[in-house]
């Protein structure tokens, strides 16, 4: 950056420094890593070299403001820039001259400022027998303040004592010791050098009064050690003669006092009393002073902190439960309903324990914080566990406390944390824990969530039983199938699928739009959310099954809103689709739509995603050739077989079909699955590629309002798939009427939400036929010539980033 002068002003960069005050005609290395300062020396070296260097008030501020630095500080040169590890950057730099801040012209992304010279006034001020003797004193101080201070080179005392000006003793001085920012500020913004002088005359004062307590203090700390030294090995020969003539210590009150609580605990074992009674005694034969002692000592302590007889009584009432769940979430029926279950069998039989809730689905739907609700709830403490990444077994069971640093594991902690022994516990993204050399932690938590065992739970710190029955686990999951299958046997799964449309709208309208607008400070007077507003964000700019992406674009709304309410004053926003634009940019995700025509070789398929359900193109060219079969879409090996079988099944019934029996010698074969981009895999896609191939042969063109999903074998039953909520409700949002499902899937529509059972029609079929009957416009109504095949199971589907 070049520099520009206007009126005896030069506009150059600046840096902030932290801790250091640069003075004129000095030499200083520093380190700098924030990026602002980074590009402040870029800019530098781009020009003349020349930057203005000012210290901070605050040390601890990150991004300083013009009000944040020092007005005065030094113009200098930098000499050299080397580029040093974890990319910090070593300055070499000479001070050229002081300058004044006139105004902080950027703050970012690089410091500027409009800065102006002063130098130090050289008018004689005061008389020349004045101006000597106090370079005397100055001399006379630092002859003091050297010898407090350790090292102190003697060439840097003889420079200082051997100069006869004013300027070089200050300099000598000055740049030679260590004194705080705040006084070299001081010394930097004196106009005179008298004033410097006598500025400089009180920092060594006062800096050699502080020495002086330190070395007086470092004495005294040093005498009192040597004193409790001695004292240590007198009392240890006390104590080795008070245990041959059999006295009692008086150092054994605080024992006493360990033994006292030990006994009052009410809800332990008596062995595991006399176990922590020997601990005791252990102790007291320690010297109080060893490791060993204090080893016992916080075992003890941990042991007697946790909550044995402590227990909350639950709130049973069921119209109170249901009133709050209602109104800190929408929709989620299920889930809610299985809460109420558990109060109502917890009313009728108190002693009914070990129930093991594991709430599964998409990220975004409310699984962490419908644990805090239920808590709230039933008036139980509420702890959250976070397992994910967890992969040592000690940190679920702890470490055995020989280890140096032994700590009990997670459970216990959780625990101690409550004060109670029944608090609710919520193990969150326990599918995220994984194993490696240190142990499998999910195989740790096989004791914890099985009902008939935790009652006995041991930690390896504690060493002790803890029962962990009237503890209320509930677990949250995005995917089951990385749960080891003992560990999910041991919990009943509640799955949350994706919210429709219009459950994204009100639980902007009643949960999220309220929130934010009160925690953004505006009111219904600032801002109103319109419905076509709330539409057009769930629609045109989040896609995604739950509603985190959705509250962060409210959130967004909110402050682009409070920043125009300040800056540019206005009266209300409405929030609607072009005020959207306006505020958030372009629409990032268009709105996908059921083909407007009944196509050849293009069926409207249906995929799971981990964020919802999404419609999935599968498109089947036909051309002349020797029988090559070109599949592409960027699709799984699972998916690449379920083509393979589609092309032999559409064999054996091409001339039902009026489909040449040798199309698959003398014809060539493209099936492509739109999007290469993104992963696809799993076996549903199976109906969806057959009626493809059908249709392109056969010419027979396929219903644009018909989507379909489904696995074939290949005999062409059509098998049961998964993800088939998710699946319809993208069905229903792209417009489609008609959905094919298999027939075992058909008791899956009870649980779709009834806006989905009214807007689509479901066709449950068994066969590949059925499926061709209902997709294409024209076809002929063939009998059932081939025999089904007994399914004896089916695989599970895999789950990449799209699943069909």
């Amino acid at each position: 950056m070049k520099r520009f002068e206007v009126e005896n002003t030069v506009i150059m960069p600046a840096l902030a420094m932290r801790g250091l005050v640069m003075m004129e005609k000095m030499s200083l290395h520093f380190d700098v890593g924030r990026k602002k300062s980074m590009l402040a020396l870029q800019q530098a070296m781009a020009g003349d070299k020349q930057i203005f260097l000012t210290a901070q008030k605050d040390v601890l501020v990150d991004d300083p403001k013009e009000k944040d630095l020092y007005a005065v500080g030094v113009v200098a040169v930098i000499k050299q820039m080397l580029k040093g590890q974890e990319g910090v950057v070593h300055v070499m730099v000479e001070g050229l001259y002081r300058a004044k801040m006139v105004e902080l012209l950027e703050e970012s992304p690089a410091l500027v400022a409009e800065v102006k010279e002063i130098p130090v006034s050289k008018r004689r001020t005061v008389a020349v027998e004045e101006m000597e003797a106090m370079m005397r004193v100055i001399k006379s101080l630092f002859e003091s303040y050297s010898l407090l201070v350790p090292k102190m080179s003697k060439e840097i005392i003889l420079e200082a004592l051997g100069q006869d000006t004013a300027e070089g003793l200050f300099e000598s001085v000055v740049y030679n010791i260590m004194l705080p920012f705040e006084d070299r500020q001081l010394l930097l913004e004196a106009n005179s050098s008298y004033k410097r002088l006598k500025l400089l005359s009180e920092v060594l004062q006062r800096e050699s009064q502080v020495l002086a307590l330190e070395r007086n203090i470092y004495e005294q700390v040093k005498e009192q050690m040597d004193k409790n030294q001695r004292d240590y090995f007198l009392r240890e020969q006390l104590r080795v003669i008070s245990n041959e003539l059999g006295e009692t210590d008086d150092a054994r009150e605080d024992i006493e006092t360990l033994m006292d609580q030990i006994s009052a605990i009410e809800h332990i074992s008596d062995d595991d009393r006399e176990k922590l009674y020997k601990e005791a005694d252990r102790l007291a034969k320690c010297p109080p002073q060893s490791q060993e002692a204090n080893v016992i000592r916080t075992y003890l302590e941990t042991c007697l902190e946790l909550p044995w007889d402590n227990v909350t009584k639950d709130t049973l009432d069921l119209k109170r439960a249901q009133r709050i769940l209602n109104q800190d979430h929408y929709g989620l029926d299920k889930v809610k309903e299985r809460i109420l279950e558990i109060l109502a069998v917890r009313k009728l039989s108190p002693e009914m324990k070990g129930q093991i809730i594991c709430l599964v689905g998409p990220p975004g739907v409310g699984k962490t914080s419908i644990g805090r609700s239920i808590a709230r709830t039933m008036g139980r403490e509420y702890v959250r566990l976070s397992l994910g990444g967890v992969r040592d077994e000690s940190d679920i069971r702890g470490h055995r406390k020989t280890y140096v640093g032994a700590m009990p594991g997670r459970i216990i902690n959780a625990l101690k944390q409550a004060k109670v022994r029944n608090p609710l516990i919520l193990l969150d993204e326990i599918d995220k824990m994984g194993a490696d050399f240190k142990g499998d932690p999910s195989a740790a938590m096989l004791e914890v969530l099985d009902s008939e065992q935790n009652s006995t739970f041991r930690d390896h710190y504690i060493e002790l039983p803890f029962d962990l029955s009237e503890v209320l686990f509930i677990t949250t999951a995005n995917d089951l199938s990385t749960i080891p299958a003992p560990l999910l046997d041991r919990m009943e799964v509640i799955e949350l699928s994706s919210y429709t449309r219009e459950e994204k709208f009100q639980i902007a309208k009643k949960y999220l739009v309220p929130k934010q607008v009160k925690k953004h400070g505006l009111t219904a007077k600032d801002i109103s959310f319109g419905q076509e507003g709330i539409y057009t964000l769930i629609d045109r700019y989040t896609r995604e099954a739950g509603v985190r992406k959705l509250e962060r674009a409210v959130a967004s709304v909110c402050r682009k809103t409070a920043k125009k309410k300040l800056s540019d004053g206005f009266k209300k926003v409405t929030v609607n689709a072009k005020a959207l634009e306006e505020m958030l940019g372009p629409k990032k995700y268009a709105v996908t739509q059921a083909a407007q025509e009944d196509r050849v070789g293009a069926v409207t398929g249906l995929a799971w995603t981990s964020v919802g359900g999404e419609t999935l193109e599968i498109e089947v060219g036909v051309y002349e050739g020797t029988g090559k079969i070109q599949i592409t879409g960027n699709l799984g090996t699972v998916m690449q077989e379920s083509a393979k079988i589609a092309v032999s099944y559409v064999r054996g019934i091409a001339k039902e079909y009026g489909i040449p029996a040798d199309f698959y010698k003398t014809m060539d074969i493209h099936i492509h699955a739109p999007e290469g981009a993104v992963p696809k895999d799993g076996p549903s896609a199976g109906v969806t590629m057959t009626t493809a191939l059908v249709s392109a042969l056969s010419g027979i063109p396929v219903r644009h309002d018909v989507a379909m999903t489904g696995e074939i074998s290949l005999r062409g039953r059509v098998m049961q798939i998964g993800g088939l909520k998710e699946k319809s409700i993208a069905a229903f949002r792209a417009g489609i009427h008609t959905v094919v499902i298999p027939q075992e899937n058909k008791p899956d529509i009870a649980e779709f939400d009834e806006t989905i059972q009214k807007g689509l029609h479901f066709v449950p079929v068994r066969t590949i036929r059925e499926v061709l009957d209902v997709a294409l416009t024209q076809p002929e109504k063939p009998q059932e010539t081939l025999p089904d095949l007994v399914m004896l199971g089916a695989e599970p589907e895999a789950v990449p980033v799209i699943s069909c």
